[in-house]
C-alpha cells in the first residue's frame, strides 16, 4: 500500500512502472528438481497465505498542504497509471482517498480500479478483480 500526500504524478507512475518491472523479472535460477525456478517476486510474496500470485497495489491519496485535493490527485493518477503496460492485466492497482476508508473502512466500497471501464465505480476490497 502506498499512501501519498507529497509525491508528484511522475514519481508515482515511475514507482508503478518499477513494480511492473519487478513483477515481470525473470526467475533467478533458484529452484530444485521438484519445483521450477520462481521469480524473486514469487519467492518473496507468494505462498499459502497469499490469495493472489501478485498482491494488489493500493494507493491512498491523503490531504496535503499546497497540493490538489485528494480526489483530484486520484483521478489524475488513474488517468496516467492506466497507460502502464500490465496494469489491469498482470497486476491490479486500486486507489482511494483517505476520507473514504476513514468513513467506510478499508474493506468497504472505497476502491477504484485503475483502468476499470466502469470509471467511477467503487468496490470493496474483496470484490476487486484478480490479475491474470
Amino acid at each position: 500500500m502506498e499512501i501519498d500526500h507529497t509525491m508528484s504524478y511522475a514519481r508515482l507512475v515511475a514507482k508503478l512502472e518499477r513494480y511492473d518491472a519487478y513483477r515481470n523479472a525473470p526467475p533467478s535460477g533458484r529452484g530444485n528438481a521438484a519445483r521450477a525456478p520462481r521469480s524473486h517476486w514469487q519467492e518473496t510474496y507468494s505462498g499459502p497465505s497469499m490469495e493472489r500470485p501478485f498482491p494488489l497495489l493500493l494507493f491512498v491519496f491523503a490531504p496535503a498542504p499546497r497540493r490538489a485535493a485528494p480526489a483530484t490527485r486520484e483521478a489524475a493518477f488513474c488517468d496516467r497509471a492506466c497507460r502502464v503496460g500490465n496494469v489491469g492485466y498482470r497486476f491490479i492497482v486500486a486507489t482511494t482517498t483517505l476520507p473514504l476508508p476513514t468513513r467506510h473502512g478499508a474493506d468497504g466500497p472505497v476502491w477504484r480500479v485503475v483502468g476499470n471501464s466502469h470509471g467511477e465505480e467503487r468496490r470493496a476490497l474483496a470484490a476487486l478483480p484478480k490479475a491474470r
